[in-house]
């Protein structure tokens, strides 16, 4: 029965970003394609945000708060997921600890990212000192919720397939933030310079 109950966790593993733009071009897909060259991996990018396209409008606020909404849900998911490994039985004593080390900081992870777009979602039409001071606190919470990712998956020092699904799933959730992270940062210096799309 444990291997049972781990295989279909394994299968569970499947993550989203997972429909792709298919080629097509208009000018909010165009935005959204040069958006992503900013980032450490534009074809994920792109993948997650295409089917926002529509929405964001070529509006860089718009932009950073779907990649940040995005990187939420799926940090969420992760969180969800590995929750159900901790109820695992037959897991190792070393890997349930690094388990539950996981659990808690992708629970910071995912308060971060819900700060953050609550602060995104606030700052619709801030300006001047008000608008850096909302982009500081975003800036700060998407890079400590980066962090927090990261360190989950550091956690996993014994090898296994615990280790290996979560490492799997750690690693997508952190290039989205990543991304995520990267979109803020454009926004950030876009308005700064007066150039960006409300």
């Amino acid at each position: 029965m444990e291997k049972i109950g781990f295989y279909f966790l394994v299968l569970a593993t499947v993550v989203g970003c997972t429909a792709a733009a298919h080629g097509t071009t208009s000018p909010t897909t165009d935005f959204v394609k040069a958006s992503c060259k900013t980032t450490l991996h534009p074809p994920l990018c792109v993948r997650c945000l295409s089917t926002y396209a529509n929405s964001i409008q070529g509006s860089d606020h718009r932009l950073a708060k779907a990649a940040v909404t995005v990187s939420l849900n799926d940090a969420k998911s992760a969180a969800a997921f590995i929750s159900k490994l901790a109820r695992l039985s037959g897991i190792k004593p070393r890997e349930h600890q690094a388990v539950r080390d996981c659990i808690s900081t992708m629970t910071n992870s995912v308060t971060s990212l819900s700060q953050s777009v609550q602060e995104l979602e606030r700052m619709a039409r801030a300006k001047g000192e008000d608008f850096d001071w909302h982009m500081s606190n975003v800036e700060t919470w998407v890079g400590a919720a980066l962090t927090n990712q990261n360190i989950c998956g550091r956690g996993f020092t014994m090898n296994g397939h615990v280790k290996d699904v979560v490492t799997k799933r750690i690693v997508y959730v952190s290039q989205v933030t990543s991304n995520a992270l990267a979109l803020v940062n454009r926004f950030a210096v876009r308005h700064r310079k007066g150039i960006h799309k409300p």
